[in-house]
């Protein structure tokens, strides 16, 4: 996206460079990786960071709203609202795609957005491994509102911990020790010393929860919630002390409420010149747009892109049994836009990333990360067998 950073970079790399790169990543980590890195970050110029950051403050403005709560309620599903939710979520991730506008000027455009935790500490490793082995000018970063890495360290800490013990403080996954995203548990844990802790490794007395550490049983007092319901549906038989939507006496960041609210559930009540209307298709009343070619149609409740039909026509949409949990969605044209060395440029969506405290008004922005692609979408499993796609940061112009 930045011209003469892209082919300087490109000037210099090599696969040997590469192959180091991705060496030292591994070496960082008990936890092989089980995603794709990309062979280059993404150097974003002041302009398009700025349409992305004014983007999201357009969308922070809906979510701060007193009738935000009341607008999502029925985002959560009946038999999986927890107890206790909290005032706001703990996390902010918002997914845009670059694009080309009729000028040719390149844009974002919204894909979707999340209120729910990401790989902040995956993002920091990646990071610092990419500025130890590659030429990052000082005018970029990958991080934002002038924070330096002691301070994402403290406020990450802040977030997640509090005033706890970090003893006292988990991270709850299913079977951590198998997610892909493993390697950000590992990294998590040894900037802010919190654990990640299998859902079946928790001890439930009553109302409060308890998790055997190096073989003292030990208090739960906050849960840094990676879990998601969805998962769970993958272990039909599961035998638990604890259920997401028991009541119980911890305090959620990330309460799970909010990855519902926080959602694609969302997206009809935003607008700006940056995201795509969007409707939820049982507000068209059987009156489809008539050009459903430029239209995607997606499941409320679903995950990492699953039941996303890019190519629909009326038959699709009428045969649906529930619409009110469907929403139609105006085709977002990924650009090509970063150059790659054999001449091919590829795909990049950009996710940034907020925390927010409890003590604050709005979320802050803290991070992002990118993802680039060769295949029809951004997901891994439509980039198999390619190169320069996967999973990088950007560098962004200060």
């Amino acid at each position: 996206m930045q011209k003469d950073l892209r082919a300087s970079f490109n000037q210099s790399f090599s696969q040997e460079k590469y192959q180091a790169f991705l060496a030292d990543l591994n070496k960082a980590t008990q936890n092989s990786l089980e995603f794709r890195v990309a062979e280059t970050p993404i150097f974003v110029p002041k302009a398009f960071k700025e349409k992305l950051m004014l983007t999201c403050e357009s969308i922070i403005d809906v979510i701060v709203k007193d009738d935000f709560k009341a607008k999502t309620e029925k985002a959560i599903p009946a038999h999986q609202i927890v107890p206790n939710e909290n005032k706001h979520t703990s996390f902010l991730a918002i997914d845009f795609a670059v694009c080309q506008d009729e000028e040719g000027e390149f844009v974002p455009q919204l894909i979707e957005l999340q209120g729910f935790p990401s790989l902040f500490g995956f993002q920091y490793l990646l990071s610092e491994t990419i500025q130890k082995h590659y030429a990052i000018p000082d005018n970029y970063d990958f991080m934002f509102n002038d924070f330096d890495r002691k301070s994402y360290i403290e406020a990450f800490r802040k977030l997640i911990v509090g005033d706890e013990k970090t003893e006292n403080v988990i991270l709850l996954e299913i079977y951590p020790e198998k997610q892909k995203t493993r390697v950000d548990f590992e990294v998590t844990e040894r900037l802010i010393g919190v654990k990640a802790v299998c859902l079946t490794k928790i001890i439930k007395e009553g109302k409060k929860l308890f998790y055997m550490n190096e073989g003292v049983k030990t208090p739960i007092y906050r849960i840094c919630n990676r879990l998601i319901f969805d998962d769970l549906t993958n272990f039909p038989d599961l035998k638990t002390d604890f259920n997401l939507t028991d009541d119980v006496e911890v305090e959620w960041i990330g309460h799970p409420n909010w990855f519902f609210r926080i959602s694609k559930y969302t997206m009809p009540f935003l607008k700006n010149p940056y995201i795509p209307t969007c409707q939820f298709l049982s507000d068209y009343q059987g009156n489809f747009p008539e050009n459903l070619s430029d239209y995607v149609l997606k499941p409320l409740f679903s995950f990492a892109g699953t039941g996303v039909k890019i190519n629909i026509d009326k038959s699709d949409l009428t045969s649906i049994l529930d619409p009110e949990n469907y929403i139609l969605q105006k085709k977002v044209q990924y650009q090509p836009v970063i150059q790659t060395t054999d001449g091919t440029k590829v795909k990049a969506e950009i996710r940034m990333l907020y925390i927010w405290q409890n003590d604050e008004a709005r979320p802050t922005l803290l991070t992002n990360l990118a993802r680039l692609s060769r295949g029809e979408m951004i997901g891994v499993r439509f980039n198999k067998d390619f190169d320069w796609v996967g999973g990088t940061v950007c560098f962004m112009e200060k």
